[in-house]
């Protein structure tokens, strides 16, 4: 960690961080039109605030981070700017991937397959390919993500192993729920960052996010930066996590 960084997290209680932290990254349009610049030129200035989050996950050995990248509903946006965001992950992909790699961060694409091209997918998933057996940082791409799609997917999982036999109703809990969603292996996140100060969660991790703390910034992603992260983080080490209960 250089010394700017760890001046930043000098304040942080480094043995109570969040094990997960999911970031909607908001603001790219709105950064960009304050800049009389077109979307896209916001959605590559939001990448480079990717690089910085991960960089300081990794430094702070956060062991997952996951961030919305596109979603379901993302399809529905101009045809210019769903074809220029496909393109800019694919570029981002590519680009980061052997840093990624070196600093042994665990990289995936984590959403619905649905609509999206089946060569498209092969080839981000084989470009992370490298990095799945990598122990640090778990860096999870939402791509094509949204939650009420991931709850449908796992009840027709669910009815499927059903009728096959292999899951009797009554067994079903939160617990078996969440193995049939595609974030099984993943912790819920303890944390959710939302940038530009929207009051939602956009249809993100609506199952996982039942007890997250959530951390509102009025900062547009692409402004986000390491002092950003670390307000989230110190804010997040200021609350009481009760989790339905009362404190004792």
């Amino acid at each position: 960690m250089d010394k700017e960084t760890a001046k930043l997290v000098a304040d942080l209680d480094l043995d109570r961080l969040p094990q997960h932290v999911a970031i909607i990254m908001d603001g790219n349009g709105r950064w960009a039109k304050q800049r009389h610049r077109p979307r896209l030129y916001g959605h590559r200035a939001g990448a480079k605030a990717v690089r910085k989050v991960v960089e300081l996950a990794g430094e702070l050995y956060i062991p997952h981070l996951s961030v919305y990248a596109f979603s379901t509903e993302n399809w529905t946006r101009p045809q210019d700017e769903v074809s220029g965001l496909l393109k800019l992950l694919m570029e981002y992909l590519n680009k980061e991937i052997d840093e990624q790699h070196r600093k042994n961060v665990n990289v995936r694409i984590i959403g619905s397959p649905e609509r999206v091209d089946e060569n498209y997918l092969s080839k981000a998933h084989k470009i992370t390919s490298r990095t799945w057996n990598n122990t640090g940082l778990h860096f999870n791409v939402m791509f094509n993500y949204g939650g009420r799609q991931e709850i449908i997917d796992a009840f027709k999982a669910m009815a499927q192993d059903v009728q096959d036999h292999k899951l009797n109703p009554s067994e079903i809990n939160p617990d078996i729920m969440s193995q049939y969603l595609y974030t099984k292996s993943i912790p819920d996140p303890d944390l959710i960052i939302r940038t530009s100060g929207e009051l939602r969660l956009s249809n993100f991790l609506i199952w996982q996010a039942a007890y997250s703390e959530i951390y509102v910034t009025e900062t547009l992603w692409p402004d986000f930066d390491k002092a950003e992260f670390v307000k989230a983080l110190k804010d997040y080490q200021g609350r009481k996590r009760r989790f339905g209960g009362v404190d004792e």
